[in-house]
């Protein structure tokens, strides 16, 4: 009989919950990990994107790896990064940022990065960066002002969600959806499924 294992999630993103929810994975443990996301001098987004997601799974394996509990289990971290061109989007957390961002997306393209890292049971650690080219059409200004109100870009890389609202501003996807969403399901499920997590364990009816 195969050992089943434990799967923790090193975030506290009710979108990366739901993504794995739509994949039949029930995460045993969320920790949502607090570090410093800060870009360091130059960096470029994807890079960022690697960073961070590896930096999340460390800090989660550190908090885990003497609580025999959780011995043997794998650890999923992920962190999104928006960019135009080489400037990084910050998570908006005010108005006036949400506003400039939203300004600067108005009619252009932009590339989603999502790093995801994967530290298995014997403690190795696998990683992808996925990129999605997104454009938005032009966004008039009550496009602007009715989002900002709605108050669904605030904590948001880039300062939306795509599974809101502002679904209604994508001209153009190329690429993976759920990547802007925050989780790539193909390429985390192969991730999984190539270290040995039985990605298929809650397909099963009732």
């Amino acid at each position: 009989m195969a050992l089943k294992h434990k799967l923790i999630l090193a975030s506290g993103s009710p979108r990366r919950v739901e993504l794995l929810h739509q994949s039949g994975i029930e995460p045993a443990r969320l920790m949502p990990m607090d570090i410093d996301e800060t870009p360091k001098k130059a960096e470029h987004p994807r890079s960022l994107a690697r960073r961070l997601s590896a930096e999340k799974g460390d800090a989660a394996f550190a908090a885990i790896k003497s609580d025999a509990a959780w011995q043997g289990s794998y650890i999923l971290s992920a962190d999104t990064v928006v960019a135009v061109g080489r400037r990084i989007l910050p998570k908006a957390e005010f108005v006036d940022e949400a506003a400039a961002a939203l300004h600067l997306l108005s009619g252009r393209g932009h590339v989603v990065y999502t790093g995801i890292c994967l530290i298995t049971p014997d403690r190795k650690a696998r990683q992808k960066v996925i990129e999605t080219k997104v454009r938005f059409k032009r966004l008039s200004g009550r496009d602007i002002d009715m989002y900002l109100a709605s108050g669904q870009w605030r904590g948001k890389a880039g300062a939306y969600g795509i599974q809101g609202l502002a679904g209604s501003f994508v001209q153009k996807l190329v690429g993976s959806y759920t990547n802007v969403v925050g989780l790539p399901l193909y390429e985390t499920m192969l991730l999984l499924a190539g270290e040995g997590f039985d990605v298929h364990a809650g397909w099963q009816e009732g």
